[in-house]
C-alpha cells in the first residue's frame, strides 16, 4: 500500500483486529492513505479450542496507531472507528478487566450449547433469516463460559473484541454495535436484546451491553488513549463492525444491488439489499448497515486454496497463461476446499470432485479457476432466487485479484463488468465508517475508496462457458446437494 505525504485534509483513522495482526490506517477524505501501521497477534489452539490475549490487541492496536499518527497532524484527525472478528467474545468485569478467556471466532468448544440456543430463538432466528446459529457462533460461547465461570457471572459484562478496544478509547464502558452482536443473538430489526430468550438460557440482563448501530458516536478519545495511540484527545470514537462487514465498506459501492465478492481463500459474498432477505434454508444471513439497509452475505468452501493446495510451488503466472487457451476446459472441476458447502447451499458432506479428465497441469488448473467462477455464478442465481437485487456494481477483492486473467475470466463467466479498488482492507472501511457519522456511508465510500481498475467481458465470450456451467450445476443438483428450484433458477438465468 502506498502512503502519500499528507495533504490539508480531513483525516479519519480506522482499526482492524484481524487473527494474525492488528492494523491502523490513516485516510483523508479524497482517500490519501497517509499513514498504515500493524503488529502481530498470536493465537493459543488446542482442538476446538481458540483463545488471544486481550490485553495483546489492546498492545498491538496502540502500537500500529502510534506508528501511523507519527506523521499526521494532530488537528486534521476527525473520527476512529475499530472492526475485530465476528464471534469474538469474552467476560470482564465493571473496569473492563478481563475475568475470562477470550474466545475467538472459530472456536468451537460450545457446540453442545447449540440445540438449547436454536430451541429457544427459533422465531426470532427465523425472523432474521439466518434460522439457525452455528458451534462457533458467539450466544452458545457465551453460555459456556456462563457454565464454566460462575464465579464471576454475577459482576461481569459481555465484552466483543472491538468493545475491549473502543473501551480503552473512551475510558469508561461503551455500547456494542449491532454488527458485532449479530452472533450474540441481537434482535436486529428491533435493535434490542431479545431479553425473553436470552433469560430462558440463563444469560441475566446485567451482563449485555447497550445496543447501538454502527456508525453511531459512542465517546471520545480520553487522556490515557491518547498517551498511548497517539490519536488526540476529544476524537469522536464512532461504533464499528465485524471484519467482514468492514472489509464490504472498505470496497466501495454500497448502494442497493451493489456487491463484494471476496475472493482468497474461500469464496465470500457480501452485498446491500433495502429489505431483509429470509432465506429458509439459512445459506445467506445479513448484518444491518449503518443506514438501515441490510447487508447480506454468505461464504462457499470453494477457493483459491485449492491451488494453494493442488498446485503448490508452481509458476502461478505461467498456469495461468496456459489456461487461457483452454477456454472451456476439457474438464468441470467442483473445487472444494475443504469437506462440506455453505454457499450456494448447504451440504456438510459435500466434496470436489472432477467430472471428465484433464489433458494436463494447464487444463487440470484452467477447470480449477473455471469452476471456482462456476460458484461464483450460482451464488448470484441463488441470491436472485431470494430476491436479492443483483445487477449494481461488482467489485473483486481478495488475494485472487492478483491475477489479471483471473479477474478476467470471472467478469466473462458472471456476464459482467467487474470494479478492482486500489485498496480494500477491513481498516479502511472502518475510516469510511467513522467519517460517515452525520452522513450516507455509500456517499462516503464513494469519495474516500479509489478505483484500480475496472474489467468488461471480452468480446465474444458471452455463453462461451454457458454448457459447462449447466453441466455443473445438474451435478450438484443430482447428487442431492443443490435444492431443485435454486437449479431451475440457474438455467433460467442461463437461458434468458
Amino acid at each position: 500500500m502506498t502512503v502519500e505525504p499528507v495533504p490539508a485534509e480531513n483525516v479519519w483513522v480506522g482499526l482492524d483486529l484481524g487473527t494474525q495482526s492488528a492494523r491502523a490506517i490513516a485516510v483523508t477524505e479524497t482517500g490519501h492513505v497517509v499513514g498504515v501501521g500493524s503488529r502481530p497477534l498470536t493465537s493459543h489452539r488446542d482442538g476446538p479450542r481458540h483463545e488471544q490475549d486481550p490485553d495483546q490487541w489492546w498492545q498491538a492496536i496502540a502500537a500500529a496507531t502510534a506508528e501511523v499518527m507519527r506523521d499526521v497532524p494532530a488537528g486534521t484527525v476527525r473520527g476512529v472507528a475499530v472492526d475485530a472478528t465476528s464471534g469474538t467474545i469474552l467476560l470482564t468485569d465493571r473496569r473492563g478487566r478481563p475475568v475470562t478467556p477470550a474466545l475467538m471466532y472459530d472456536d468451537t468448544r460450545a457446540a453442545d450449547q447449540v440445540a438449547r440456543v436454536n430451541d429457544a430463538g427459533q422465531a426470532v432466528w427465523a425472523e432474521l433469516g439466518y434460522r439457525r446459529m452455528q458451534p462457533a457462533w458467539a450466544l452458545p460461547k457465551l453460555l459456556w463460559l456462563i457454565q464454566h465461570y460462575p464465579g464471576v457471572v454475577h459482576d461481569a459484562r459481555l465484552t466483543h473484541q472491538n468493545d475491549v478496544i473502543n473501551r480503552r478509547l473512551v475510558g469508561r464502558d461503551v455500547p456494542t454495535d449491532l454488527s458485532n452482536a449479530l452472533k450474540t443473538g441481537a434482535h436486529l430489526i428491533q435493535e434490542t436484546w431479545p431479553t425473553d430468550i436470552l433469560d430462558s438460557l440463563g444469560v441475566l440482563a446485567q451482563l449485555l451491553p447497550d445496543l447501538v448501530r454502527s456508525g453511531t458516536p459512542i465517546g471520545t478519545v480520553c487522556a490515557a488513549a491518547t498517551e498511548a495511540t497517539g490519536i488526540p484527545e476529544g476524537t469522536p470514537v464512532i461504533a464499528g463492525a465485524t471484519d467482514g462487514c468492514a472489509a464490504q465498506l472498505g470496497a466501495g459501492p454500497l448502494t442497493v444491488g451493489s456487491w463484494n465478492s471476496v475472493l482468497g481463500t474461500t469464496l465470500v459474498l457480501k452485498g446491500v439489499t433495502r429489505e431483509l432477505l429470509r432465506d429458509s434454508l439459512g445459506v445467506v444471513y445479513s448484518h444491518k448497515a449503518p443506514s438501515g439497509d441490510w447487508l447480506p452475505g454468505g461464504a462457499s468452501s470453494t477457493g483459491a486454496g485449492v491451488i494453494s493446495r493442488d498446485f503448490a510451488g508452481r509458476n502461478l503466472d505461467e498456469l495461468n497463461q496456459a489456461a487461457s487457451a483452454r477456454e472451456p476446459a476439457s474438464a468441470i472441476t467442483y473445487p472444494l476446499v475443504s469437506r462440506g458447502e455453505r454457499f450456494p447451499f448447504v451440504a456438510p458432506d459435500a466434496h470436489g470432485f472432477v467430472m471428465g479428465d484433464p489433458l494436463d497441469d494447464a487444463d487440470r488448473f484452467a477447470a480449477v479457476l473455471q469452476g471456482v467462477g462456476f460458484i461464483e455464478r450460482l451464488c448470484f442465481d441463488y441470491l436472485d432466487l431470494l430476491g436479492a437485487p443483483t445487477s449494481g456494481d461488482l467489485i473483486l477483492t481478495g488475494g485472487a485479484t492478483k491475477s489479471e486473467y483471473w479477474c478476467q475470466l470471472r467478469a466473462d463467466i458472471l456476464g459482467r463488468s467487474v470494479t478492482l479498488p486500489e485498496n480494500a482492507e477491513p481498516a479502511l472501511g472502518m475510516a469510511v465508517l467513522a467519517a460517515s457519522s452525520g452522513r450516507n456511508a455509500a456517499d462516503v465510500a464513494a469519495e474516500m475508496v479509489r478505483v484500480r481498475d475496472t474489467i468488461d467481458p471480452r468480446p465474444g465470450s458471452a455463453g462461451r462457458f454457458d454448457d459447462a456451467y449447466l453441466t455443473l450445476v445438474t451435478e450438484l443438483e443430482h447428487r442431492g446437494w443443490l435444492q431443485p428450484a435454486a437449479a431451475v433458477r440457474a438455467r433460467e438465468r442461463t437461458n434468458r
